[in-house]
Order: C-alpha cells, then sequence, then structure tokens
C-alpha cells in the first residue's frame, strides 16, 4: 500500500461524502448517480429570488476545489466529474435546477473542451426551460504563448470569490458575468512540477521537472531542472510578467494580488520558502496582497506549485477581503516589508568579553576539541540517523563552530576554568539549540557556578551533570549523553587521570549499543530492533572529546 486508498472508483464518492458529512452541505442522493454538492441553506425560491446563484465543478482530484469553496460570499454549489474528467450535462442540469430563482445562475468553468462543451449544454438545456442562465469561462494558463484556448486553472477560484461576493451584495446576474469575464481578462497562473501526480491504482509516470503544466496531468511546455527553489520560482514568474504586460497592461508600479498554490504534496516548509522567494524576486511593494501558500487547486499529488497574478484594484481587494463561510478559503493577507527588532542578547552573556584573557595551552585544547567535533559531524549524524533525525553531528559542529568564533574573536576567557565553563555555556544556549544544546548548556552554566563557589573541578562538572539530570529527566543506562559523562565524571572524582576519565566514557559509549530500551530522548520513541548494536551519538560525541582533552 503506498497511499490511503480504497477502491479507485470509489475516490470521489468518498470525498465528496465527506465533504457533506462535515460542512453545511447537501450531498445528491448516492442512487441518483450524480455528484452535486449544495449549501445546506440555499432555497431556490428564497435566495434564488434575492441573488444570482453561483455554480462551478469539473473533475476531481483537485481538492479543496471544489467542494472546499462553497459557502456564503463563495460558490452555491459544485459539480463533480471523475478524477480529471468533466461532470456530464444531467448532473449540471440538476445542479441549475436546484439552485437557479429569478436572479438567476451564472456557471464558473475552466476552460478545458470537456467542461466548455458539458456546461455549455446544460446551460442552453436550462434556457429552454425558462432559466436564467449565464457563463463564465477562466483561462489564465499563460504556459503557451498565444495559444487559442488557454486553460483554466487555479485563478478560477478568484473568480469564485469574485462572483460569490458581487451575488451576496443582489448585484444582477449580467453585471457578475461582466465583472467575472473582466477579472479573467486581467490575470494571469502558471505552474511547475518537479513529480507528476499519480492516480489511484496507478504509478506516477517518470518525466523531469516541468513548466506550464495544467491541472489534469498534462505534460508541461518544456522541461527545466531548477536546483533550489530560488531557481524555480524564477522560471514561473520571469515568462508569467512577461505574458501580464500584455495581458494586462501591467507596468513596474502595478501593485499585484498575488496566489501561491500548493499543487498537492509540497510541504509546508517548501511553501513558505516560495513564497518568501516570490515576494523578493518580484520586489517590495509589487505584491500588494498574498493568498496562500495553501493547497487551492490541486492535481492530486503533484509536487509542484503555481502562481496567479493580478492587479490589485479596490473592487477586486473588497471582494477578496469579503467574509466567506467556504471552509478552504485562506483568506487574502497584506503584504509589507517585514519589520525587525534587534534582540537584546546582552543580558547574560557577560562571560564574554572583548579582549578576553587568554592561555595559549588551554586554548589550544579547545581548537582541538572543536576540530574533533568538526571531524566526528558524518559519523554521529549515521549514528543519530538510527535512533533519531540524523543531525546529532550536525548539532554538535554547531556547537564547535560557535566556540570557534569566539576564540577567533577573543571573547572567551581561557585563563580559569569557571569563566571559561560559564562562557561555553552562554554560548551553546545562544547556538546550538536542541536538546542537546540545552542540556550541554545547562551543564557548564552549573559547572561554572559551582567553580565560582569554590569547588574542584570534577564536583563542579558532577554538579552540573547533576543539574543536566534534574532538567532533563535522563539517568544511567536511558541510552543518552549520560552513560559516558557520568562514568567518566566519577572517574575524576575518584582522582583518576583524564586518560581513567576517557577509557571509562568510551566504554560508558560502547555500552550503549546493547541498550536497546531507552526511556529518554529520541530513542525513547524507537524500536529495539533499530537501537541494537548502534553506539548513542551523544555518548559516542562525549567519549571522543574525552579522548581528545586526554591527549592534551
Amino acid at each position: 500500500m503506498e497511499r490511503f486508498y480504497n477502491a479507485p472508483d470509489r475516490v470521489v464518492d468518498d470525498i465528496l461524502h465527506a465533504a457533506a458529512a462535515t460542512a453545511d452541505l447537501r450531498v445528491a442522493e448516492p442512487e441518483s448517480g450524480l455528484r452535486i454538492l449544495i449549501r445546506e441553506d440555499w432555497d431556490r425560491a428564497k435566495h434564488g429570488r434575492e441573488q444570482v446563484a453561483v455554480l462551478s465543478g469539473g473533475g476531481a482530484g483537485h481538492e479543496p476545489a471544489h467542494a472546499g469553496f462553497i459557502g456564503q460570499g463563495m460558490l452555491t454549489g459544485v459539480i463533480s466529474g471523475s478524477l480529471f474528467a468533466s461532470p456530464s450535462v444531467e448532473p449540471i442540469l440538476a445542479a441549475i435546477r436546484e439552485v437557479c430563482g429569478e436572479a438567476g445562475c451564472l456557471l464558473v468553468v475552466k476552460n478545458y473542451t470537456g467542461d466548455r462543451l458539458n456546461f455549455g449544454l446544460a446551460a442552453e438545456r436550462a434556457r429552454g426551460e425558462g432559466l436564467n442562465v449565464e457563463m463564465v469561462i477562466v483561462s489564465d494558463d499563460v504556459a503557451i504563448h498565444q495559444a487559442p484556448q488557454p486553460r483554466g486553472i487555479a485563478g478560477t477560484l478568484l473568480v469564485h470569490k469574485l462572483a460569490g461576493y458581487l451575488a451576496g451584495q443582489g448585484t444582477a446576474l449580467g453585471d457578475i458575468q461582466q465583472q467575472a469575464r473582466a477579472l479573467c481578462e486581467q490575470m494571469g497562473s502558471l505552474g511547475m512540477a518537479l513529480k507528476p501526480a499519480a492516480q489511484p491504482g496507478q504509478q506516477a509516470a517518470s518525466r523531469s521537472p516541468e513548466l506550464g503544466l495544467g491541472i489534469h496531468n498534462e505534460t508541461g511546455t518544456r522541461e527545466v531542472a531548477p536546483e533550489i527553489a530560488d531557481d524555480a520560482m524564477r522560471l514561473v514568474l520571469e515568462p508569467l510578467c512577461e505574458a501580464l504586460a500584455t495581458i494586462s497592461g501591467a507596468s513596474p508600479n502595478t501593485a499585484w494580488v498575488a496566489m501561491l498554490n500548493n499543487l498537492g504534496s509540497c510541504s509546508t516548509q517548501e511553501m513558505g520558502v516560495l513564497a518568501e522567494s516570490l515576494l523578493r524576486q518580484l520586489g517590495e511593494g509589487s505584491v500588494s496582497h498574498l493568498i496562500g501558500p495553501a493547497p487551492l487547486m490541486t492535481s492530486l499529488d503533484m509536487h509542484g506549485f503555481s502562481v496567479t497574478l493580478v492587479p490589485g484594484t479596490p473592487e477586486l481587494l473588497a471582494a477578496l477581503r469579503a467574509p466567506t463561510s467556504a471552509p478552504a478559503w485562506p483568506g487574502v493577507r497584506g503584504v509589507r516589508k517585514a519589520p525587525t527588532f534587534m534582540p537584546n542578547t546582552g543580558q547574560g552573556h557577560d562571560a564574554l568579553i572583548d579582549d578576553a584573557p587568554q592561555n595559549a595551552e588551554t586554548t589550544a585544547v579547545l581548537w582541538r576539541v572543536i576540530e574533533t567535533l568538526r571531524d566526528a559531524r558524518e559519523a554521529l549524524d549515521a549514528l543519530d540517523a538510527s535512533s533519531g533525525d540524523g543531525d546529532a553531528g550536525a548539532s554538535m559542529q554547531s556547537g564547535a563552530d560557535s566556540l570557534a568564533r569566539a576564540l577567533d574573536a577573543n571573547h572567551l576567557t581561557t585563563t580559569a576554568l569557571a569563566p571559561l565553563f560559564t562562557g561555553i555555556g552562554q554560548l551553546l544556549a545562544r547556538d546550538m539549540g536542541g536538546s542537546s544544546g540545552v542540556l550541554l548548556s545547562i551543564l557548564f552554566t552549573a559547572a561554572g557556578s559551582a567553580l565560582e563557589r569554590g569547588d574542584a573541578p570534577a564536583e563542579a562538572l558532577a554538579a552540573g551533570v547533576n543539574k543536566m539530570q534534574e532538567y532533563g529527566g535522563a539517568r544511567a543506562g536511558d541510552r543518552t549523553m549520560l552513560d559516558a559523562l557520568l562514568p567518566s565524571i566519577a572517574a575524576l572524582q575518584a582522582g583518576n587521570t583524564l586518560a581513567d576519565a576517557a577509557q571509562a566514557a568510551r566504554t560508558g559509549a560502547d555500552n550503549t549499543a546493547s541498550l536497546t530500551t531507552a526511556n529518554a530522548g529520541r530513542s525513547a520513541y524507537v524500536p529495539e530492533s533499530a537501537l541494537k548494536g548502534i553506539v548513542d551519538p551523544g555518548a559516542e560525541a562525549v567519549a571522543r572529546v574525552f579522548k581528545t582533552l586526554a591527549r592534551g
């Protein structure tokens, strides 16, 4: 099993019935064989007399479109076909009959042949029955230069929002149609994907990254090879802006409304990075408002995104800002230059000073520890990959790099252990991050305080470890760095040499390979089979550091 589907031919019906069960919607009886969702509160005689009904739809597979955009202020209802296939005339006509009152009904249709034909014929038949029906065809895709029939893609949602808003204001059908068409003439969309979609029950096709894909998993207009997110965004924005300069007469001073759409399987982090890239590449002040990033008009699990741009006129912004009960509408947010502030890091870092006194021998030992941790990065990451997220080495290196920067800047005192330990604790708290960083910061901070009180170094380290245990909750045998720290510090407390302490740390670290039940740290969430024979990375790091210290 690779995806959470039941029978492939039941996917659409499962989705529609789940939507009707969790939102204020009515769904066509399954026995009808028609896939229609209507606003639960909509009454054709009452509401249909007062305002225009707005219907849309098309093939399924674009969730949350179209069902997620039904609600006051957006769509009155939707008609769904099978995956990537237009609904037939009968369900479209049935939906028109269900919602169309005296004020009429507007059909918002994406410019695909099947949608145009089926919605168009349904409209003609409805008119023959005396119903007042008009249609708007959305063709916002700019992927194919001077295409005679540009496709309708994510920009369709802006038409839903405008038409739904105008309908709620009591605007006449002809005026809504006119304003919706004007919006269609001003906007453009373009998408790209690293990987195509996989239909239920089928394997995804193997294709290179492509620019200009439709939302039905069509092949793009050309293959591309972006190396980073900025490359991908630039590949989309350059032709999109060029096309809009012709379509909408946009100037360099145009303030755009941008919509960033997840085509299916981009992570939240990827979409956040793409949003930053979008705003930065268009330039400060060029985007007045942003919709998304969010999955809005998807293509099953396509790993890609699309951008829609339209000039942000006051009339459009009023419609986009207006409230709606449609559950999937993400809202529109104003864009500004991010306000910044300078964090106050002065307090708590008093051990880090300018022109800190240096002891050449101690400083040299610290540099050897730094190199030890840097050299150990890959090995520690590999150990951590078995029980955590594979970043133990990277975390240790970040701590080592922070120490290196302090030494280079002459900010860390190395002539006495108390300020040295306190300074290391402050560096790790500020720069290392993660649980290892804060635990080691606690150790060095507490040890520094103990040294200030006059404790011997071994006793000070023991005090630091006690604080680690107090706050971290780990104990010996819990498969953490403590399994190397505790025996090594005990050796020092007993009056043994650093070499003895290093051997104790090594033995303790190696013993973690036989500990398959962890009670603390990430290993506590990992099955025993994944831990057997694997040394804990924190304990391994401690053993390597003690070995370096023993060499002097």
